[in-house]
């Protein structure tokens, strides 16, 4: 059985959220997996856009919602970025997702939970509640030695 730890980040605005994703990035190496899940317009994509300047993506970084997928080039690394929610299970496990998941770049998974059979088992997941206004609570699950370390350093400097 592999490691896994949680912790909770707690943001007050969107900056802190910004600072959580940049914190993240910095973290990134080739093969990261975010599976990021949430509300609707609790701030998945916010979060990636984040994410993405924290790894050298210049220029727009908006929802894949309709394109499932989009590949970004970064300064460190290359982004992929994908949004399962209009997919069945089995729509995804046709897009050979695993190309993208043990490639060279990072990649965010949004609305993860809808294709679980099908992400790595060593992952990052992050679920974004609205906690009214800007506030907002992020659950995240570090699955595997490197995720569950991540998390362990998030609650070292004040997380959960």
């Amino acid at each position: 059985m592999s490691m896994t730890s949680q912790t909770v980040w707690t943001v007050k605005s969107e900056q802190d959220t910004i600072h959580l994703a940049e914190l993240l990035a910095a973290w990134a190496m080739p093969g990261t997996i975010l599976a990021l899940d949430g509300d609707l317009g609790a701030g998945k994509t916010r979060f990636s856009q984040a994410f993405a300047k924290g790894i050298g993506v210049s220029g727009i970084v908006n929802s894949p919602t309709f394109t499932i997928i989009k590949e970004y080039n970064g300064e460190r690394l290359p982004l992929y970025h994908m949004d399962v929610y209009r997919l069945s299970e089995q729509e995804a496990d046709e897009l050979g997702l695993d190309d993208y998941f043990y490639g060279d770049g990072v990649t965010i998974v949004e609305w993860a939970s809808l294709i679980e059979a099908l992400l790595p088992p060593e992952r990052l997941q992050l679920y974004i509640e609205h906690m009214g206004g800007e506030a907002r609570r992020i659950s995240i699950t570090g699955m595997g030695e490197r995720y569950a370390g991540w998390c362990e350093q998030l609650k070292a400097m004040g997380a959960g």
